[in-house]
């Protein structure tokens, strides 16, 4: 007889059986084949279908109690639908097997194809479920690292003294000055690329010359041997500002929380002159309410005053794209240049490359986008939304402007 693979079969009949007396199981298949023949017409005779593989081999478990007979019959069918059903109906007429009375009842129709699908489903979850366990970074994650890997390739040498160096020193108009080439790399590492080493105890003629064009400001270890470079480096180069790791640490070490925190607790080489190397660690302390002249005070407050209405400034400006999927982009007294797509920002900014000085987007802040902002010398990117990290862009969001 032919048959079909389990694999093959579409859907499996499940019927029960009835019957008054002791039968084997070769008598029950006999009457199935036996009392259908001619029932439903030669398509559909049960030997035929069975011989060309579209009725698989018919399964028989009886169990025999108190002198009757009972069981189920299984019946794999590769037919349609519609046919399995006249199939398993046919069955139903089976009335005596062998000399006894009998009763066949079916009892389900079985879609093998949907029991696949739970177990696609059951297995999936279980799947999912262990893969999520790994903890298997997502595209951001493998984004970061990799552009991570790639800023720490970028340290270069950089003139006569060939010192350790970040790719942006000739363009940036501050650099930030370290004492070694693994503090560079921390920089370049949270995307500081204007970073420079002085590569060794003795000032080089490199940094002595960056100084007359550069604001500098040197970023030394939290320890005794910064201080020294502080005082050495103040005798013999134009130091504008100096800031120093946390107490103990050195800036190679450092993370990207403390990193900026020291950057931002900087202060000028003229205080210093005043107050001496100790106040950069009681400065850096008290970054929040730093001890200021009243003409500090003042130019502080103007330039907060002067912030305050950029950001209400940006965020009219933002309002007025939402739904637009546009982007304005501002000259440094905020007047509109021109309006692009968002989808055409990139290639405009990189073909007007100057005379920019700040983005406004219906759309979010890329860090491709930051990018390119970054080497236009653009000071603002103002967007719905963000997923830049650090940038030497100022980035603001909806959110941000809306507090």
């Amino acid at each position: 007889m032919g048959k079909i693979s389990p694999v093959s079969a579409k859907y499996i009949i499940q019927a029960n059986i009835e019957i008054d007396g002791i039968v084997e199981r070769p008598d029950v298949i006999g009457a199935i084949f036996g009392q259908t023949e001619g029932l439903l017409g030669a398509d559909l005779e049960l030997r035929e279908l069975q011989r060309s593989g579209r009725i698989g081999r018919i399964d028989v478990k009886t169990e025999i109690k108190s002198g009757k007979t009972s069981g189920e019959i299984i019946i794999p069918s590769s037919l349609d639908k519609a046919e399995t059903a006249i199939i398993a109906a046919s069955t139903e007429t089976i009335q005596r097997i062998g000399p006894c009375n009998a009763k066949v009842r079916i009892l389900n129709i079985e879609d093998v194809r949907i029991s696949k699908r739970n177990y696609v489903i059951e297995r999936a979850k279980e799947l999912l479920h262990n893969l999520n366990e790994k903890f298997m970074p997502d595209s951001q994650e493998l984004t970061d690292k990799v552009s991570e890997s790639v800023r720490m390739m970028e340290v270069c040498e950089y003139g006569r003294d060939r010192l350790p160096a970040g790719p942006s020193i000739d363009d940036s108009e501050d650099i930030i000055v370290v004492e070694g080439r693994a503090d560079v790399l921390n920089l370049l590492k949270h995307g500081i690329k204007n970073a420079i080493a002085l590569n060794g105890t003795s000032v080089p003629e490199t940094i002595k010359e960056l100084s007359k064009k550069k604001n500098l400001t040197l970023f030394v270890d939290g320890d005794r041997g910064g201080d020294l470079i502080i005082k050495e480096l103040m005798g013999v180069a134009e130091v504008d500002y100096v800031c120093k790791a946390p107490d103990g640490k050195e800036v190679e070490e450092i993370t990207k929380k403390e990193l900026h925190k020291a950057l931002r607790g900087r202060i000028a080489i003229e205080q210093l002159k005043l107050e001496g190397v100790k106040s950069i660690n009681n400065h850096q302390q008290q970054i929040q309410q730093p001890q200021q002249s009243q003409f500090q005070q003042r130019i502080q407050e103007k330039s907060e005053k002067k912030y305050v209405e950029k950001s209400e400034d940006f965020k009219k400006l933002l309002d007025d794209l939402v739904g637009t999927r546009g982007a304005y982009i501002l000259d440094e007294h905020l007047g509109i240049l021109g309006k692009v797509p968002v989808t055409e920002l990139p290639s405009t900014l990189s073909s007007l490359k100057s005379g920019m000085f700040a983005v406004v987007l219906d759309g979010v802040i890329t860090r491709d986008l930051a990018t390119i902002a970054e080497r236009a010398k653009i000071q603002y990117l103002i967007g719905r939304d963000s997923r830049v990290t650090s940038s030497r862009v100022s980035v603001l969001t909806q959110k941000q402007l809306s507090q």
